[in-house]
């Protein structure tokens, strides 16, 4: 998995390549620039647009100036530059690259003053302001300059990050910074890109390579990691000639009430799609009629014979999704927990835990509970921001010793060590009921067949939105029961 970093260890990861290349600052700053210009002509092939290039005083600043050297090598002709000159001071890059800019052939228009600014709502404006390393919120002639850019509601690109725009830590609710169409951000993301908070100021991002020493960044100590594919990758294992149904486990599935048996079919079918060798359902007897129909590859334990059940025999076990929250609920999880064996706990099972707190500690090490936002705050107290949230998840992973995967648009899987991994995958089209009942059963097949608390989740959140995001793009909406059934073509294509 990458290292993320904090905004200081990157300007350190910075000056370790400028000195162990070896390379010029102003030499980096080009190959920035450049990544920047690449992406930015991508998105924007039209020469003949109004773009506004607003130059902080600092190395930003000197990016923008740098990409607007290379606009203009590339024929971009209507290019309007906004040097800030707020402060007396400003960086040698920056100096150096307004020479360079003073010292070509073609002349873009300059300006110092905010009041003659003229953004139109069809212009682009290119954030190269302030950069990374803020950690309060914009006052002063930086927030004027922001009102005016987001009152315009020009296209937005920002470098790196936008001005205002705090890279790791709590985001303030009264943000006052630059609002982003698109952030071309350099080498790794930046930690708070994947914090619900960021939407009100970030669209999209992408990540372009600067040339940034990566053995020094996976080097550095760092608690937040991003899930990539060569990852997944990595951990999937292939089945391979002679296996049987035997080798890939025997999936235990606790879900469904009378009027709920969806979530108990739809948390079977994913733990089917994604290669359990064996798959029980425990669910009412109404819902055997259903079960048999629609799934007659599950097998049927009925409810009321489960505390009978030898669960030494099922290599994993997921309760919740459906199962309801009585007193009769409550027993048979009590029963579960105490048998001693991982978990893979969500929806009700989770609700349950929040109404009686004192079986938390019984939760068996190496268990994995997957929350939404209220049910995590239900179980662990209400939070004012996600940053909180996810600190507080850190905490309760290593205290517990189980894996807390709290589910958002970019998941955060939160380990027994401490770290944080972000699975990148995952969208908007997916935010239909059923979809965590369709990740719990995933995560328990791969339990199920011989990964560890942290492959299955790893796996399990990875697989879920990257069928989410394959489905998007031809359906538009995406549902649980079409992504349960897809699985196993994204699996293949992995």
């Amino acid at each position: 998995m990458q290292n993320l970093l904090t905004a200081a260890q990157t300007r350190e990861v910075d000056a370790y390549t400028i000195q162990n290349q070896p390379i010029a600052a102003i030499n980096l700053m080009e190959q920035a620039a450049m990544a920047f210009v690449d992406a930015f002509t991508a998105e924007f092939s039209d020469r003949q647009q109004t773009i506004w290039i607003l130059c902080g005083q600092g190395n930003n600043g000197g990016d923008g100036l740098a990409i607007t050297r290379l606009l203009i090598h590339l024929g971009y002709i209507n290019l309007h530059v906004f040097l800030s000159n707020f402060s007396d001071k400003s960086s040698s890059d920056y100096q150096q690259n307004l020479k360079r800019l003073n010292e070509g052939k073609h002349q873009p228009h300059i300006f110092t003053d905010i009041s003659t600014l003229n953004i139109a709502k069809d212009d682009i404006v290119i954030d190269a302001l302030l950069g990374s390393g803020l950690n309060k919120p914009l006052t002063g002639k930086y927030e004027a300059l922001a009102t005016v850019v987001n009152t315009s509601k020009a296209c937005v690109v920002a470098v790196d990050v936008p001005t205002g725009f705090n890279c790791e830590g709590e985001i303030a609710q009264n943000y006052t910074g630059i609002v982003a169409d698109l952030v071309i951000t350099f080498q790794r993301p930046k930690i708070n890109f994947f914090f619900p908070e960021s939407k009100k100021t970030i669209k999209r991002f992408k990540i372009v390579s600067i040339g940034l020493d990566e053995q020094y960044i996976e080097s550095l100590p760092s608690q937040w990691k991003l899930i990539t594919e060569t990852d997944i990758r990595n951990i999937l294992k292939p089945r391979e000639n002679f296996s049987h149904k035997g080798i890939y486990g025997h999936v235990l599935i606790v879900a469904g009430d009378t009027e709920t048996m969806g979530a108990a079919l739809l948390t079977s079918s994913a733990a089917l799609h994604t290669g359990a060798g064996l798959v029980t359902a425990s669910i009412p007897q109404s819902g055997l009629t259903a079960l048999n129909v629609s799934l007659p590859e599950v097998m049927f334990l009925d409810r009321e014979q489960l505390e009978k059940s030898d669960f030494a025999k099922y290599q994993s076990i997921a309760v919740g999704p459906g199962l309801g929250v009585g007193e009769r609920q409550k027993q048979l999880l009590d029963l579960l927990l105490n048998d001693g064996k991982s978990l893979v706990l969500d929806a009700d099972a989770l609700n349950i835990l929040s109404e009686n707190k004192e079986l938390l500690d019984k939760i068996p090490a190496q268990s994995i509970i997957t929350p939404h936002v209220k049910e995590f705050d239900r179980l662990f107290g209400s939070h004012a921001n996600w940053w909180s949230r996810v600190a507080t998840a850190k905490a309760k992973a290593q205290e517990l010793q189980i894996v807390i995967v709290l589910k958002n648009q970019y998941t955060f899987v939160c380990l027994p060590t401490g770290d944080a991994c972000i699975n990148p995958t995952g969208n908007p089209a997916m935010a239909q009921g059923g979809m965590g009942d369709v990740l719990t059963g995933i995560i328990a097949s791969f339990l199920a067949q011989g990964y560890s608390a942290e492959e299955a989740a790893i796996l399990g959140v990875y697989l879920h939105g990257k069928t989410g995001h394959i489905l998007a793009k031809e359906l538009g909406v995406v549902n649980a029961s079409i992504l349960s059934r897809h699985l196993p073509k994204t699996l293949k294509i992995i």
